[in-house]
């Protein structure tokens, strides 16, 4: 056998029958990816975060009579709160704002921004009257 440590470790598991594995071979039981590349804690903080309750309502009250759907319960930072904003106004063809972490979108728009909010993952429930 040679001097080297691992090259006579190395031998043995092979004439052992054993196969040594590599730290980057090893897979993760949960999507089967590399250990250093596995992203099962960033899917599963991003299922429960669209997992919270998100409530779309329209609101007339405090606004002269004119209805705006309102977005709550979005666990979503502001930049991302923004981006989701703009995304749903360009939706419904209609104007709004995002403010203190609530999406207003101007009309009467609760099915449409409903059916966006489902169709990317967040689970969305229609509020109110």
């Amino acid at each position: 056998m040679k001097k080297n440590g691992l090259a006579d470790l190395a031998q043995m598991a092979q004439l052992a029958g054993l196969r040594t594995v590599a730290a980057s071979e090893r897979s993760c039981p949960g999507c089967g990816e590399a250990l250093d590349a596995c992203r099962c804690a960033a899917l599963a903080q991003a299922k429960a975060l669209r997992s919270a309750p998100v409530r779309v309502w329209l609101e007339t009250k405090g606004r002269r009579g004119k209805g705006v759907t309102l977005v709550k319960g979005l666990p979503l930072d502001e930049a991302a709160l923004d981006a989701l904003g703009k995304q749903l106004k360009a939706t419904c063809g209609s104007g709004g704002t995002v403010k203190d972490g609530v999406i207003e979108v101007q009309g009467d728009h609760r099915e449409t921004v409903l059916a966006a909010l489902l169709k990317q993952g967040y689970a969305a429930k229609q509020a109110g009257g």
